[in-house]
């Protein structure tokens, strides 16, 4: 790819959003009852190619096995709300309820209460209860830590994630976690994450993960490209991400998921992350406006709790809709926020291919007007898309 340069010395590439590119219709189309968007990772199929984020907003054990009910997987954060508290029924409402101008320090003051071992067990044990497959969260910095915990409970899908995520982590400080040694070691298996390149997706891929996630700053409650300067737009990322994907087949025989995390609000954002080459999506602030989620409304990032340099803030999504009708219809509305899969199943039948794995192939353009053009009517009016 041709390169831009910046300046004597500095070249970059060009890089682009889900809302520069566009998919271009084949020659054939389908009826949308033939599409099967259902995605086949390790020993489990969901009808869905969805994992909700390990958000304390979004998943909490209740909504994680409604969610796996409909078809997706959701996963707890480990180091959140509900392994800090035995009831955070009211920390919640606290950060619901605080200032504009306030809430970081209050989400800041919130997270300070200690991470037990043992509400890890029992937490995923909730989780299973509700016979659905489980999985959950933990950074890098505590995976060895807590990782008794988490057989105990006999977690079945760990995510080792962060914002950024790297096979060769150098510290003088500390030992850092050998992902290559943990993952091989360890009896369940492992999804890691965030990334962004080429380069970083393969390194986590000769790991010996079964999924990596690609996506470095690109969610709505998310603060790190500002903060940071770090980040690539996810159109982006996740083709380069699904490139390494390839030659990491051809040299081990392997395959390893693409899962596109964040950037994605509507069912043609989901639409274009898969036809960039995702196996599946991470979400969160789309379902942080459901009605079962637990953060009554209000979404947050990750990283808004950090006690140093806080890279996410609290922002409103709202109480729109029940879970089933965000990601499966009947929608209401037709902005393509609610009914998610809905849209990627047209989107799919519209472009002719018949399963997520053929849709990697479809064509893009760059496009930057595919969502303005003709729209100046549903601009004037707040309508649609405009």
């Amino acid at each position: 790819m041709a390169e831009i340069e910046i300046g004597m010395g500095k070249s970059a590439r060009r890089a682009y959003g889900f809302d520069e590119v566009s998919i271009v219709p084949s020659r054939r189309t389908r009826d949308p009852d033939d599409v099967d968007i259902s995605w086949e990772f390790d020993a489990w199929r969901f009808d869905l190619p969805l994992l909700a984020s390990a958000m304390d907003a979004v998943v909490s054990p209740a909504s994680a096995i409604e969610i796996g009910k409909l078809g997706g997987l959701a996963v707890l954060n480990l180091e959140g709300l509900w392994t800090r508290y035995e009831d955070p029924v009211s920390v919640y409402e606290r950060i619901a309820e605080a200032d504009p101008h306030d809430a970081t320090k209050v989400i800041q003051d919130v997270y300070t209460e200690p991470v037990s071992g043992e509400l890890i067990t029992q937490r995923i044990r909730e989780i299973k209860a509700g016979g659905v497959v489980s999985a959950a969260s933990l950074t890098p910095q505590r995976v060895e830590e807590f990782a008794k915990d988490v057989l105990a409970a006999e977690l079945d899908i760990l995510v080792v994630q962060g914002t950024v995520v790297s096979a060769e982590h150098v510290s003088q400080t500390r030992e850092p976690l050998n992902l290559k040694e943990f993952i091989r070691s360890f009896d369940i298996p492992v999804i890691v994450g965030g990334c962004a390149s080429f380069a970083t997706a393969y390194h986590l891929m000769k790991t010996g993960a079964i999924g990596v996630l690609v996506g470095v700053g690109p969610g709505a409650a998310c603060t790190s490209r500002q903060v940071l300067g770090i980040g690539v737009p996810q159109a982006t990322a996740v083709a380069d991400a699904a490139a390494a994907r390839v030659r990491h087949l051809e040299e081990t025989g392997r395959y390893c998921h693409v899962i596109a995390d964040g950037g994605m609000r509507a069912g043609g954002d989901i639409a274009k992350a898969i036809a960039c080459g995702a196996d599946a999506v991470m979400i969160a602030s789309p379902l942080a406006s459901a009605f079962e989620s637990p953060g009554h409304g209000y979404h947050w990032g990750m990283a808004t709790f950090h006690p140093e340099l806080p890279r996410g803030v609290r922002v409103e999504a709202g109480q729109r809709a029940p879970l089933k009708e965000i990601l499966m219809g009947p929608a209401a509305v037709n902005d393509g926020t609610l009914n998610l899969f809905g849209a990627l199943r047209f989107s799919m039948a519209t472009s002719g291919y018949g399963s997520i794995r053929e849709f990697h192939k479809a064509e893009l353009v760059v496009a930057p007007a595919v969502k303005t053009e003709g729209k100046d009517l549903q601009r004037a009016q707040g309508l649609g898309g405009g």
